[in-house]
């Protein structure tokens, strides 16, 4: 089977006009630095494509170490791929700082650790007009203006009053709405937000999230939500992608996958996190551990943990198979080739 068959490309919900961002067969390797490790490589991201459309919120799943934040950060820019391509609005992104500087403008990451994202020997008015300098002209009394409409825009209202707080004096939400505003501050297209929630306590974890659905429909902006938590994933997200040992396994409709999922990871995923609403859980026991991705499996990196692994599984690599309206799975289970074994 060739590369290019195996490649998986995500597409979100279907929109009329070019995605706000791209990515086209993004990979990332990252070299060994440890004596003796020279020439081996950590396969962090593998040959993604993903669209992000406008005005919905695409969420990656995975557990930890399945290469969802190292993805983020590549679509931002803070790091820079193997190989593959980033096109912002239909345009490829280039490397000039011009480029550079426009593209930041139009895609923010908001981090995980909204109290480390955040400088505390400065001011929330600080946070939020430093950003205005450094890409708009607004100054004196606009730029203040702009500051209290920002902050009340992510609901810390009055936000005269919040912008002379200090990131020590604001509850964890709060100092996540500072950062999340911070990023609206220069108008972009695209927000990556990667665990946003995940340091925040339950009992406000669902405003922050009703936060990401205003700005959807409110900013159109097109949303890039990492989490581990596939249960608010549904909540929130417009499309699911499902990612395992740097690969995506899994994506379509946030409903879809969770009522039927079709990968046995996806199926692992959702016994662990078991929804009342969505009824009864699919129960899949698996075992072992993620894979190490300095030597990744051969075929599906799966296919260790994989209760329904049949001997193909550890051979080849299977490609992204149709399983339901815009939905794929990459698994041998949907599109068995000739020949191949029965199950172990």
């Amino acid at each position: 089977m060739t590369e290019q068959a195996t490649r998986v490309t995500v597409h979100g919900p279907r929109r009329e006009g070019v995605p706000a961002l791209e990515a086209r067969r993004l990979t990332k390797h990252f070299p060994l630095a440890a004596l003796g490790s020279r020439g081996r490589v950590v396969h962090a991201v593998d040959d993604i494509s993903l669209a992000l459309p406008q005005g919905t919120v695409t969420a990656v799943v995975g557990e930890s170490g399945s290469g969802k934040s190292t993805l983020a950060r590549l679509l931002t820019g803070l790091i820079k791929p193997t190989s593959g391509q980033l096109v912002l609005g239909g345009r490829p992104v280039g490397g000039r700082p011009r480029e550079r500087r426009a593209y930041t403008s139009d895609v923010h990451l908001v981090l995980q650790d909204p109290f480390s994202s955040l400088n505390a020997a400065h001011s929330v008015r600080y946070h939020i007009q430093r950003p205005l300098k450094l890409h708009t002209r607004l100054r004196g009394a606009e730029l203040e203006a702009t500051t209290v409409e920002l902050l009340e825009r992510v609901s810390l209202s009055p936000g005269a009053e919040y912008a002379d707080k200090f990131p020590h004096e604001l509850s964890g939400g709060q100092r996540q709405r500072v950062a999340i505003a911070r990023g609206l501050a220069v108008g972009p297209r695209v927000l990556l937000a990667d665990e946003p929630v995940s340091m925040l306590d339950v009992s406000i974890r669902l405003g922050v999230l009703n936060l990401f659905d205003e700005l959807r429909d409110n900013e159109n902006l097109a949303i890039l939500y990492v989490t581990h938590d596939i249960a608010s994933a549904r909540y929130l997200a417009d499309t699911i992608v499902v990612m395992y040992a740097g690969q995506v396994v899994e994506s379509g409709p946030a409903t879809q996958i969770t009522d039927s999922p079709q990968h046995p990871y996806t199926q692992l995923l959702l016994s662990a996190a078991p929804d009342p609403s969505r009824g009864r859980a699919p129960v899949l026991r698996g075992k072992g551990s993620p894979p190490s991705l300095v030597s990744p499996p051969e075929g599906c990196r799966f296919h260790p943990r994989c209760p329904f692994a049949m001997p193909v599984c550890s051979q080849r690599t299977p490609p992204p198979l149709p399983v339901g309206p815009d939905q794929i799975a990459a698994c041998w289970l949907h599109g068995e080739p000739d020949g191949a074994a029965t199950a172990e």
